[in-house]
């Protein structure tokens, strides 16, 4: 591969389209200084894409386009194309010619391509980074940097044996693959922020998902309820509006008759009116109007010829005076001797300018011939030695300035250097104690998030056990509260049935054993059947034998009381009975304390049967059996003695009794022993909840450590990339300083030798040019003279005519006004005869207003006098008009009272319309539903007590306590884990990025080391 051909156009010095062609082997440029050899080369470093003005000898980058001669303008732009020869295929592409051209335009603009098409300054550099050509991999030495490369340090001497062996393009792909193992650092940071992010958002987004299923159930009721009270307002209104409407004719029929007697009132108020006009048919009223009129239209007239009078007499009094006109003939006269005088003073001014025209011809002929014997004499001085003696003075000091500046601009440039490099070293060990600490707080993470889910898990369990263990000692509370209800119920049951038996007054009679119920027992379910079955014997008291039996008897007898004793001793024989078919014998069902009792149980007993069926079922079978007992399980009796409905027992018996205070002792210890469950249960909850938020805020400090790290970590990475940008920048500027600093000292040293030789020229050059000095200000002094002459002659000349022209506009101007004032006196005259005339006109017209005036005075009495007794007769007419008006404003306001009755009846229909309509679009838009069927919708199930309103305000709360509900709460958790799952996949994406970052840069050190130990082997 070699460069084929170089094409330039507007680039510098090459105005015009110039290709140089390149043969292989070692092509030179020839040619004289300044003929723009090295702007050869630095096209060729252009066009492969430098950057900095100065790599191409520029103060700014515009300054590479032609900037025009004093014979040419300036171009708009500058394109420079390099053809390479690529036959050989060094470069990675298909053709064997390869050309890039850069175009630069004045507007800022630059454009690259390759083989004709538009392409990027990183493409033109991708392309040709393999075979070391391209933005800072070429090598071109320029002018006086063999010295620099001879006395360059360690540092430097390493830089340019590393271009030299080729290493430059390895270290190029080093630094790009460091950034993008930064951007990928950043990446990776980035990734995890994200996935923690997320790990927080699905635990409140579960708890949103449920919410918005309970949120769906509510409102899936509260529609429903809402439907349901729709349809109910839909109705109370339709009834408002059909009540509306009646009232509505009711009062339409009112306002009829009521305009009904409205339009006779009205009939009789017309009447007295025409009554009232026919009184007032005279034209007194007329006539009378007429007189004030004229007497008015008198009053105006005398007026208006009053002002004409003194506005004729203000007009006579303006006419002309004559002395004007003699003023004016005096100021005609004083301005022609004026305008003589000018013209006499204009004659004397010709003779003195003909004399300056003689000085000034004789000035110009003698300062013609000085000038001319000066040249002559000062023909072998050269001006072109002071300038040039100038020219280097000034370039020298520029010289020393920019060196200067330069020097300084270097000094700092190596300082910030220093700088630079010391912070690029800060920040490479802040970012891996930064990178230590997130990967610290990462690895936490993961074990923490384990432990957080685990307390959750741990707190949802022991909330689950607590709100069992609750449930369970309010079951037990209710359990306990039932049985001391039984137990309080069964005591006050026997106690009444004691009561009523006389068991209490029989207490101390030998022999009493206590009531039937104390000393049976009875299986469950069958209390009230028992009871039935016994009838009236469920009220004896039980003794041993009929003696006691006797004495129980007396002592009932003695205290004047009521009761019933049995004797177990009497019922000692067997009995033999059989209950009625199709029912069950109670007396299976039921056990006494001994063997008498239960003898006494089997005489009681002996036909009692018990059926499953109703009181009808019962009754038939009695009537089939007559001299049996038939009972139900709900109390009925049915037996020879007489049928009966209903229970009248309690079903309590001791034994029930006595169940019941064992249930009620064991249900509290139940209640004590699950209070202590629930106890633990809450505690253990909520040690739960407190190992949660422990474990939520170690993992939150976690999470705020590393997040924290990262952030920090990312903008050190960005202030390290930052300031090896700016390194590399400012070794480049150091480079480019110290290059420009050899170059002006060069330009300096050769300037000094040239300084003395031109200021002995420049020396000779101004003693002649002080000779031509003196000389050309005599010369200037007599001009300078003659220069005033001439203008005190022109400005007094310019001064007489702009005089002259004055007077004479005056003068024309003054005779104008007397020939015009002659016209005016005579009309002023005409003017006086008739003002004259008009004041005698007036005056006789002011005497017959006023005697008219007179006149109309007099009429006008007569006629207010005829009005005076017109006004008496019609008062009377007035009184009755007025009493119907009256009546007729009466019975206006009662009209007024129905047809504002009639608007609110208008408006309340129109506000029932609306409401219902607003009800019916409301059931329509909000609910989905047609009014008929909300009408037809049946009211959902509600709880006991609480009405369908009641129960909206309890939902409407209910959803208000809920909160915003997110709908798609269940989808976002849904999609959050996808998302998380995503995450953790770029994740490991990302780390195995960063893990092949890794191992190309190793790839990279390893093949520079080749590269080197190939290099070094070869010398």
């Amino acid at each position: 591969m070699f460069l084929k051909s170089l094409s330039l156009k507007g680039f510098k010095s090459f105005a015009d389209a110039t290709t140089l062609e390149f043969e292989q082997g070692v092509t030179v440029v020839v040619g004289p200084n300044g003929s723009g050899k090295s702007n050869v080369v630095d096209a060729i470093a252009w066009v492969l894409g430098a950057q900095a003005p100065s790599s191409v000898r520029s103060q700014k980058m515009d300054d590479v386009i032609f900037n025009g001669t004093d014979k040419r303008p300036p171009l708009g732009r500058a394109e420079v194309t390099l053809t390479i020869d690529n036959s050989h295929g060094v470069l990675p592409v298909e053709f064997s010619e390869i050309s890039v051209r850069r175009t630069l335009f004045r507007t800022g603009e630059s454009e690259y391509a390759i083989n004709g098409v538009p392409c990027r300054l990183l493409d033109v550099q991708e392309l040709l980074s393999d075979a070391g050509v391209g933005r800072q991999q070429h090598v071109i030495v320029s002018q006086g940097q063999i010295d620099a490369v001879l006395n360059a340090r360690p540092e430097e001497r390493r830089a340019i044996i590393e271009e030299a062996a080729g290493v430059l393009k390895f270290r190029r792909r080093k630094e790009k693959a460091e950034r993008r193992l930064d951007s990928t650092e950043g990446n990776l940071l980035r990734v995890q922020d994200l996935l923690r992010e997320v790990r927080r958002q699905l635990r409140p987004l579960e708890r949103q998902a449920e919410a918005a299923r309970r949120h769906g159930d509510l409102q899936a009721e509260f529609n429903a309820l809402r439907i349901f009270l729709a349809g109910q307002e839909i109705v109370a209104q339709r009834s408002t509006l059909a009540a509306l409407a009646q009232e509505r004719e009711t009062l339409t029929r009112s306002e009829q008759e009521l305009r009904t007697e409205l339009a006779s009132l009205e009939q009789t108020v017309l009447a007295a009116e025409g009554e009232l006009a026919a009184r007032g048919d005279t034209d007194v009223s007329d006539r009378l109007v007429t007189v004030e009129q004229l007497r008015e239209r008198a009053r105006g007239i005398a007026a208006v010829l009053h002002e004409r009078r003194r506005s004729m007499e203000r007009d006579r009094g303006q006419l002309m005076d004559g002395g004007v006109v003699a003023n004016l003939e005096g100021e005609a006269a004083r301005l022609k001797a004026e305008l003589e005088d000018v013209a006499t003073q204009l004659s004397l001014l010709a003779p003195e300018a003909e004399a300056l025209a003689d000085d000034e011809t004789n000035y110009q002929s003698e300062r013609e011939r000085t000038l001319e014997a000066i040249e002559t004499a000062t023909s072998g001085t050269s001006p072109a030695a002071s300038s040039a003696a100038a020219e280097v003075r000034g370039e020298l000091r520029t010289l020393k300035s920019g060196l200067e500046r330069t020097e300084s601009e270097l000094r700092r440039v190596r300082q910030r250097l220093t700088d630079l490099e010391t912070k690029v070293a800060r920040l490479s060990e802040e970012a891996d104690r930064l990178r230590s600490e997130a990967e610290t707080a990462e690895s936490a993470e993961t074990p923490l998030v384990a432990e957080v889910e685990a307390a959750e898990n741990r707190r949802l369990s022991a909330d689950a056990a607590s709100a069992a263990a609750t449930a369970a000692h309010q079951e037990a509370v209710a359990e306990l509260s039932r049985w001391q209800a039984r137990a309080d119920a069964l005591s006050l049951a026997l106690d009444n049935a004691r009561a009523r038996a006389g068991s209490k007054r029989l207490a101390d009679v030998p022999g009493v054993l206590g009531t039937l119920l104390d000393l049976v027992r009875v299986d469950d379910g069958w209390e009230v059947a028992f009871e039935a079955a016994l009838g009236d014997a469920i009220l004896s008291v039980l003794v041993d034998n009929p003696g006691s039996a006797r004495a129980a008897l007396r002592h009932l007898a003695s205290g004047n009381a009521t009761g019933a004793v049995l004797a177990l001793s009497a019922f000692s024989g067997s009995v033999s009975a059989a209950v009625p078919s199709g029912t069950a014998a109670v007396r299976a069902h039921v056990t006494g304390r001994d063997a008498r009792v239960d003898a006494l149980l089997d005489v009681l007993l002996a036909s009692a049967g018990c059926t499953d069926g109703g009181w009808e079922s019962a009754l038939d079978i009695s009537i089939a059996n007559p001299n049996s007992v038939v009972v139900t399980r709900d109390g009925h009796r049915f037996s020879a003695a007489g049928w009966r409905y209903g229970t009248t027992g309690s079903g309590a018996t001791a034994t029930a009794l006595e169940e019941a205070q064992q249930r009620a002792v064991a249900a509290r210890e139940d209640v004590v022993e699950r209070e202590q469950v629930m106890r633990s249960a809450k505690a253990e909850l909520e040690a739960a909840r407190q190992s949660e938020r422990d474990l939520s805020k170690r993992l939150e400090a976690n999470d705020a450590r590393f997040t924290a790290a990262t952030d920090t970590l990312g903008r050190v990475q960005a202030q390290r990339r930052e300031a090896q940008t700016e390194l590399e920048l400012v070794v480049q500027s150091t480079a480019e300083l110290q290059e420009r600093t050899d170059r002006e000292r060069g330009r300096i040293t050769e300037l000094e030798s040239l300084l003395p030789a031109l200021e002995a020229d420049e020396e000779a050059e101004a003693a002649a040019a002080r000779h031509r000095g003196e000389v050309r200000a005599q010369l200037e002094a007599r001009a300078a003279v003659l220069g005033s002459r001439r203008k005190d002659l022109e400005v007094r000349n310019a001064g007489l005519l702009e005089r002259q022209q004055f007077i004479e506009r005056r003068l024309e101007e003054t005779e104008r006004r007397l020939e015009a004032d002659q016209v005016a006196r005579q009309q002023a005259a005409e003017r006086r005869q008739q003002i004259e005339a008009s004041l005698g006109a007036i005056d006789r017209l002011a005497a017959l207003v006023d005697a008219r005036r007179v006149v109309i005075e007099t009429e006008l009495a007569a006629l207010h006098e005829a009005r005076r007794r017109q006004t008496d007769e019609v008062r009377g007419i007035t009184q009755r008009l007025d009493e119907a008006r009256r009546r007729r404003v009466a019975a206006d306001r009662e009209l007024e009272v129905l047809r504002d009755r009639s608007h609110k009846v208008d408006i309340e229909e129109a506000e029932a319309r609306l409401r219902l309509e607003a009800v019916e679009e409301t059931t329509r838009r909000e609910l989905e539903t047609e009014p008929d069927l909300a009408i037809e919708a049946v009211e959902p199930p509600l709880p006991d007590g609480v009405s369908a309103q009641t129960r909206v305000k309890d939902l409407e709360r209910e959803l208000r306590l809920l909160g915003p509900i997110n709908p798609l709460a269940l989808e976002e958790f849904n999609a959050l884990q996808e998302r998380h799952k995503f995450l953790e996949d770029q994740l490991e994406d990302v780390k195995e990025t960063r893990r092949e970052l890794s191992r190309v840069i190793k790839a990279i050190d390893t093949e520079i080391e080749s590269v080197f130990a190939d290099a070094f082997a070869d010398v």
